[in-house]
């Protein structure tokens, strides 16, 4: 069945301008408190990669969080672009491989969403685990009952789906969650400013007093090298696997463009906003590896409750001292900034799935506001796939699956940034992102795919097939929604905002071969990484 793209901006206008709408009712500063969870994610992974990498793991943040904000420019230039859409960068990008291909486009946005959805899960598991750590003993029967309901040990060790204390409390945390979001974006900005206040300053506080009271000991990084004890192929195949993993969470500052059509004046604040969210990625991701693995050294990294994740909260509250009650106040402290990390990946992620249902990309089911402007389905959705993630036993295999997903999209991301100025050169562009950094970008676009292929299985040794599989998913969903349910038509408006004044559709397309050659070259260089870590 042929494929009609979208064309006219009249046609498009007045489709736009029917129906429920998202609000504009948040200016660039509320939105850097609204996606100041993306600093937060640096507590899911922060134990696992120290206890796999070493004492290099400060470095590998600091280049992984400096990749994630070359790569910004690039998206504020793509999100400038597209003020009336909501869902983040992926949206954005897939109007740029759309015509190209009808794979690689939703891939995109459910890639994306693949990668934001699990924080919920994650993030509320984590926060259960602290909770219980502190106000119950290890050996109390809420902190050991459990009810397995399938075994699968196939995939990795000890893995399984069950039911206990954590997943009952965890659940009621996501709940938590739906129910302030649901009024609306401005709540979910003077709640996340008071979650930021109450998460991401004590963050910041068991950063600095280790700092300012001598507690970095510089020994904790010597021998600087990774965990195998040299700079060999091994060596390197433990940098990249860290660095693979941690790009989950320090590319995160791209999450503040999910709220372009809800931002008051967009073409001007967009940028704004995923900048100074970069920015302050940097410093928290720069930052807390580094006193992490200062104050704490390696041999306390390969404790059981750091690898998990789990006992990352005691631990950074141990490193300022102050006794128990102390510990117990700053563990609650660090519970709501993974409560900040929640919301702002149902905020984000729950945009991306209406925003695909609005375009034509998801189920139409997810194309709903409610009289808030709030897409109250594509929530109910993000809820009950991450109760189902939460029943999983191990969530550091849950993200690894996730980053997969989340390094895949930005390589297309990249990628559609420099299709985005071929093809829709005369488009209305806000922001231009620097010559140097933009060119970086796509660079940077295939040492992501190259960290997939050389990084992704460190993790177990069948997450890079998992999440490929995963990341295929996109081409059912589209295909029944474009071809059974549009009838081979895409929305009047999904292209709308490429279309330069004046004129009435998007023109013709002027990239040639070039996206092809682009994804032959991903594909080389996610070969190239596997071929060398992992057959060699």
């Amino acid at each position: 069945m042929e494929t009609v793209l979208p064309q006219q901006r009249g046609a498009a206008r007045q489709e736009a301008e029917s129906g429920p709408q998202m609000r504009r009712d948040v200016n660039w500063w509320q939105v850097v408190f609204i996606a100041a969870g993306s600093p937060a994610l640096v507590m899911f992974s922060l134990g696992g990669i120290s206890a796999v990498t070493g004492t290099i793991s400060p470095l590998v943040w600091f280049v992984s969080v400096m990749i994630g904000f070359v790569a910004i420019f690039t998206y504020a230039e793509i999100a400038g672009m597209h003020p009336n859409k909501s869902g983040g960068t992926a949206v954005y990008g897939a109007t740029a491989w759309v015509r190209y291909s009808k794979i690689i486009a939703p891939m995109s946005i459910w890639s994306n969403w693949l990668a934001w959805s699990p924080i919920l899960a994650i993030g509320s598991g984590l926060g259960s685990g602290y909770l219980l750590s502190i106000f119950l003993p290890a050996d109390h029967a809420l902190n050991t009952w459990q009810l397995t309901l399938i075994d699968l040990g196939f995939l990795k060790n000890d893995l399984s789906i069950r039911i206990n204390t954590q997943f009952i409390v965890g659940t009621v945390l996501m709940v938590i969650v739906w129910s302030i979001q649901h009024a609306g974006i401005s709540r979910t900005a003077r709640v996340q400013i008071i979650l930021t206040l109450g998460g991401i300053i004590p963050l910041m506080f068991v950063t600095i007093i280790p700092l300012i009271v001598g507690k970095v000991e510089m020994n904790n990084f010597t021998p600087f090298v990774p965990l195998n004890g040299e700079w060999n192929l091994d060596g390197w195949g433990l940098m990249l696997g860290g660095m693979f993993l941690a790009a989950w969470s320090a590319y995160a500052a791209e999450n503040a463009v999910c709220y372009m059509s809800e931002m008051k004046d967009p073409r001007r604040e967009g940028a704004k906003a995923i900048i100074w969210s970069g920015v302050l990625c940097v410093v928290l991701y720069s930052l807390v590896p580094f006193v992490f693995q200062g104050v704490l050294g390696t041999e306390y990294m390969l404790s059981p409750g750091i690898v998990t994740g789990e006992g990352v909260g005691v631990a950074l509250a141990s490193m300022i001292g102050g006794g128990t009650i102390i510990e117990k106040i700053v563990v609650v402290m660090l519970t709501f900034t993974l409560f900040l990390a929640i919301m702002t990946a149902m905020a984000g992620s729950s945009r991306t799935l209406y925003q695909g249902g609005h375009d034509g990309w998801m189920p139409k089911f997810l194309d709903n506001l409610n009289e808030n402007g709030v897409p109250t389905r594509a929530m109910w959705t993000d809820l009950a796939f991450n109760a189902l993630l939460l029943l999983m036993s191990d969530y550091l295999f849950v993200l690894a699956v996730s980053a997969v997903n989340y390094v895949l999209f930005h390589y297309l991301n990249l990628n559609a940034g420099w299709i985005h100025r071929i093809d829709n050169a005369r488009a209305t562009r806000p922001y231009r992102a620097p010559f140097l950094l933009f060119v970086g970008g796509i660079a940077l676009a295939y040492v992501n795919a190259f960290l997939i292929g050389a990084g992704a299985n460190l993790w177990g040794n069948s997450i890079l097939f998992i999440g490929l599989v995963a990341a295929f998913i996109s081409t059912p969903l589209f295909w029944y929604r474009h071809h059974v349910v549009d009838k081979g038509k895409f929305p009047e408006h999904m292209l709308a905002d490429l279309i330069p004044e004046g004129e009435d559709d998007v023109g013709p397309t002027k990239a040639g071969n070039l996206p092809y050659l682009a994804l032959a070259g991903g594909v080389v260089a996610m070969m190239a990484g596997y071929v060398t870590f992992w057959l060699v």
